[in-house]
């Protein structure tokens, strides 16, 4: 794996991350498209496409695949960080 701060800039990654955010009673993000009722704030993991890093106050933003919600993370919350091979 990749440690994120020797990532190539202009390159696609992901990586799996952790998050604190709101939950559906399923333990998905909300709001989402579904009619689950809240559960409240909780920890989400998830898998995501990299989209921005920020290396002076060690976060990222990324795109989870699933939720397709983007999330503010920081570099302690995320690992398995590699790079994205496209394919149509």
């Amino acid at each position: 794996m990749i440690d994120i701060r020797d990532i190539t800039p202009g390159k696609s990654y992901a990586c799996k991350f952790k998050t604190t955010t709101m939950l559906d009673t399923m333990g998905r993000p909300a709001p989402n498209l579904s009619d689950v009722p809240l559960k409240g704030p909780g920890l989400y993991e998830g898998f995501g496409i990299l989209m921005q890093r920020d290396t002076e106050k060690e976060l990222v933003k990324l795109v989870d695949d699933k939720s397709k919600r983007e999330f503010v993370v920081p570099f302690e919350d995320i690992w398995d960080v590699d790079e994205v091979e496209w394919q149509e």
